[in-house]
């Protein structure tokens, strides 16, 4: 049998993953799922880049690095767009099938918490809550005792003579990452002399933005969407997302800010 389109991308499995669950179905519940399902998608393919990206942090290929990583960026600026779309759904229109969501949130989105894992943003409550499902809980928890993003580039930048602490280099991998005095004025050093090394810096303040762009542009859509009301499966909805807002992954690349 000829590999075909259709084949090679499993598309027949693809598109029978749409089930809505409203009666009639509602016009609107295909849209949201679809959006969400996407979402899944560009998770799963952010994690296969990070990935690489530490790969290249831990072989010291700088240009790589920066590449990947603006890959991933560019990721996050489509699911920025994406929200465009779903804000295209009234209030009116999500009630007309919210209610068929029943306990399921975006709150549960497994692979969103081991990117947050990666950037430092360790919460092990997050591990009980998918203590369940063996193959998501399997992720998190590896994850949740990796190295982080941040641990990985100070290493890099320990391995090209950087005067890294090494209570930094050696600390907990499960602790959330802190801003260092210390590491902030290697910081400022690099973006004084080392090119290389600052365009780096550089590309992941980018991606710390672009997450909280999209961070800022969720909270508004969900606001948008359903007002204060409590989330679906039990979540605070808005309220719980509005305290996300403005904790960046990499806080020592925006305190030096001020040292220029």
């Amino acid at each position: 049998m000829d590999l075909t389109y259709g084949r090679y991308l499993r598309l027949d499995e693809l598109l029978d993953q749409q089930r809505q669950q409203s009666d009639g179905p509602e016009h609107d519940e295909l849209l949201f799922i679809i959006i969400h399902q996407t979402y899944e998608l560009w998770f799963k393919q952010t994690l296969h880049e990070l990935d690489r990206f530490i790969g290249h942090l831990d072989s010291d290929d700088v240009p790589r690095a920066g590449h990947t990583l603006k890959r991933v960026l560019k990721i996050f600026k489509t699911l920025v767009t994406q929200l465009d779309i779903l804000e295209t759904m009234t209030p009116l229109e999500f009630e007309s099938f919210r209610d068929f969501l029943a306990t399921g949130s975006g709150f549960q989105s497994a692979q969103f918490r081991e990117i947050e894992f990666l950037l430092g943003m360790k919460d092990e409550a997050h591990l009980v809550r998918f203590a369940e499902n063996d193959r998501e809980y399997t992720s998190l928890e590896r994850r949740f005792t990796e190295p982080t993003i941040w641990d990985g580039f100070l290493r890099l930048l320990a391995r090209a003579g950087k005067s890294i602490p090494r209570p930094v280099l050696e600390r907990d991998p499960t602790a959330p990452d802190a801003e260092n005095p210390h590491v902030q004025a290697v910081l400022v050093d690099i973006y004084r002399n080392d090119p290389q090394l600052a365009g780096l810096c550089e590309a992941l303040t980018d991606f710390d933005e672009g997450l909280q762009e999209w961070r800022y542009r969720h909270v508004m859509m969900v606001q948008r969407t359903i007002g204060t009301k409590m989330g679906t499966g039990g979540s605070s909805g808005a309220e719980y997302l509005r305290s996300t807002l403005f904790r960046p992954a990499f806080p020592d690349l925006w305190a030096i800010r001020t040292a220029f």
